[in-house]
Order: structure tokens, then C-alpha cells, then sequence
């Protein structure tokens, strides 16, 4: 049942017979139940459509924010968020999420299982992780001469939107965890892909983090401030993916 008119219905319908091996028929009805029934389909489609539309444009204001906030040089399109986790000691594993303007991008997550550092070594894992991933995507997706300059100065939107450069690194740590970051992309001679840490209160509660970027002063925000939830769903969606 459809509620527009298509190009060559009957050809279609004699397709979709063939396909299925049963009778299919295509129609667009125009009173009574079915009709009643695509008017319900079309409002929901609606409906579904505008809670799109709304989650878009609240998500594209958060990350306007968020750059605003981090000084970032330009709306970030592809965020990449780490941590790290481990099974009672044993079995060390790193994390990679993919967030972005639609949300998060859960068919590009990635998992790292440590192969040389122990557990406990958070600064180490992090160290591997950034290496292993950065050594790849250096290799599949290297940057020509000039690229790295027109990210800086920013791109008109929506091109090269598919890129799978991060505009942003973040990561759950310290001071220690950022260094660690920032020189293992140095040695990789990646030094333009912005980078923020996430550390956590002393008391480790939510709304008490404190944010470290290379060569900027720690930052702290407003408890209710909604880039500050903005990050603290990000990093609990690491975190959920590295323990899973």
C-alpha cells in the first residue's frame, strides 16, 4: 500500500511477484480502511521525522557549544572519545567511540586488546591505543599536503564530511593521560588533531570533572551547563562500551 503514485506501478508489482514467488500486488488506495491506514503510517512518519529534526538541531547546538567551550577550530563533524577497561586484573582492552552531528555512530566503534602494557598501566594503554589507531589511519586515510592547514581554518560545512579524521580526541584521564596522548601522535608527526582529557572529581561525581588541553589552563564548567552533560554522555558511552 502506498500513498503516492509511482512510475510504472504494474511493472513493479510484476517485479516484486517475481521476487517473491507470490502474487504482489502495488496500490494506492484512495478511501476506506487501507486509505485509513496510510494516512496513520504517513503521521507517524511525520511524527518520527520531526523528532529527528529536533534531536539534529539540539545535537548541532551542542556541538557549537562544545567548540566554543574547547576552543576548537571549527564545529567538530567526527569526535572519537577513549578509555580503557580490564576483567579483574587480566584482559586489558581499550575503547573507541564515534560521535558526530546525528549522534553516535555505533558501526564505527572500536575495540583494542593490549598487547603491551599490564593492567594498571592506564597511561600506557592509552599511549597503545592512540598509536595503533592513529598508525592505521595514517595508512589508510593519509592526509594530503594541505589538508592538515585548511582543518585548521575550518571547512565549509558538510565537506568531506565522510572523513574519518577526528576533529576531536577526547579521552578519560588526567594530566598524565593527555601528555601520554599527545606524544604518541607527535612521534606519529600528528600535532593538529585537537585533544581534551576528562578527569574525574575526587570524589569521582558527576559535575565535578576537570578538563586538561595542551598548552590551556585546566577548565571546569558549570554544574548544570549542557556541554558539561553533553561530555559526561560521551565518556559513560566509553565507558559502557570498554566494560562490555
Amino acid at each position: 500500500l502506498l500513498s503516492h503514485e509511482i512510475p510504472e506501478r504494474e511493472l513493479r508489482a510484476e517485479a516484486l511477484t517475481a521476487k517473491s514467488g507470490r502474487k504482489v500486488e502495488v496500490s494506492v488506495p484512495q478511501r476506506g480502511e487501507k486509505k485509513d491506514l496510510i494516512a496513520h503510517a504517513l503521521a507517524n512518519a511525520r511524527e518520527a521525522l520531526g523528532r529527528k529534526l529536533a534531536d539534529t538541531s539540539s545535537q548541532q547546538k551542542l556541538l557549537r557549544s562544545l567548540s566554543e567551550t574547547f576552543g576548537l577550530p571549527r564545529v567538530p563533524r567526527r569526535i572519537e572519545v577513549y578509555d580503557n577497561s580490564h576483567i579483574q586484573g587480566s584482559n586489558p582492552v581499550g575503547a573507541m567511540i564515534v560521535a558526530g552531528p546525528e549522534g553516535f555512530r555505533k558501526n564505527q566503534y572500536r575495540k583494542f586488546n593490549m598487547r603491551s602494557v599490564e593492567v594498571g598501566d592506564d597511561v600506557g594503554m592509552m599511549r597503545e591505543m592512540l598509536e595503533r589507531r592513529f598508525k592505521r589511519l595514517l595508512s589508510e586515510a593519509p592526509r594530503a599536503e594541505g589538508q592538515v592547514a585548511a582543518a585548521l581554518v575550518g571547512l565549509p560545512p558538510g565537506e568531506d564530511a565522510d572523513s574519518p579524521w577526528p576533529d576531536l580526541v577526547m579521552i578519560d584521564g588526567g594530566l598524565g593521560q593527555l601528555n601520554a596522548a599527545r606524544e604518541a601522535l607527535a612521534e606519529l608527526g600528528v600535532t593538529d588533531v585537537p585533544l581534551v582529557s576528562i578527569a574525574k572529581g575526587e570524589e569521582r561525581n558527576a559535575g565535578e570533572e576537570t578538563f586538561f588541553m595542551p598548552d590551556r589552563p585546566p577548565l571546569k564548567l558549570r554544574p548544570r551547563d549542557p556541554v558539561l552533560y553533553f561530555v559526561q554522555r560521551l565518556r559513560d558511552e566509553a565507558h559502557r562500551f570498554a566494560v562490555g
